[in-house]
């Protein structure tokens, strides 16, 4: 193989998870699985990364499918628990739920990382992103249920464990010695407003 096919071949490689993903959602917009909207998927994905000329996304290459299936269970268990705990707050008349805006700071320094993280906090009931301050990389949330420090840092150390799994399920090895190294030491301390 010459080294522009393997060119080719990479960058191919590194963007298939992206077209995956352009594909499922076209598929889910639709509420459709046929093959027939998995290849007009394909061809709109196509059109949409040609025509409307994206900076490339730069992927690690590394999968781990067993703390991607890690990921996945602990997050399906985090909405049914949000879930239930927004409804309980809501439902408990005796005592008003607490709220905090909680700066998290993020220990890996890639934009995809920060945004799944913000994702994925944004989508578990009873916290909401609110602002990102990308050059620091603090993410700021809105939570509910809060009514001490020890609840806003049991809140940042929760969306940090967010970005451990992530980084172990999909980050690249410099990013995950960066989670592992932080983890033997205290993690920083981002500023809370009330």
């Amino acid at each position: 193989m010459t080294p522009a096919a393997r060119s080719v071949a990479a960058s191919v490689w590194r963007q298939l998870p992206f077209f995956v993903w352009l594909i499922a959602l076209w598929m889910l917009l639709w509420g459709q699985f046929t093959v027939l909207t998995a290849l007009t998927g394909l061809i709109v994905a196509v059109f949409v990364t040609r025509i409307f000329r994206l900076p490339p996304v730069e992927l690690s290459g590394r999968v781990n499918l067993w703390y991607s299936l890690v990921f996945v269970v602990t997050f399906v268990f985090a909405l049914v628990r949000g879930s239930l705990i927004v409804a309980w707050q809501t439902l408990d008349l005796r005592r008003y739920p607490g709220t905090a805006i909680v700066a998290v700071p993020m220990r890996t320094d890639d934009d995809l990382i920060l945004a799944h993280v913000g994702v994925t906090a944004s989508l578990i009931p009873g916290s909401l992103i609110i602002d990102i301050d990308r050059d620091r990389r603090i993410l700021y949330l809105h939570v509910l249920g809060v009514s001490s420090d020890a609840d806003v840092e049991k809140q940042r150390r929760s969306v940090q464990g967010w970005e451990a799994r992530i980084v172990r399920a999909v980050g690249s090895r410099a990013q995950l010695e960066a989670i592992r190294g932080e983890g033997s030491r205290s993690p920083r301390q981002g500023g809370d407003l009330r």
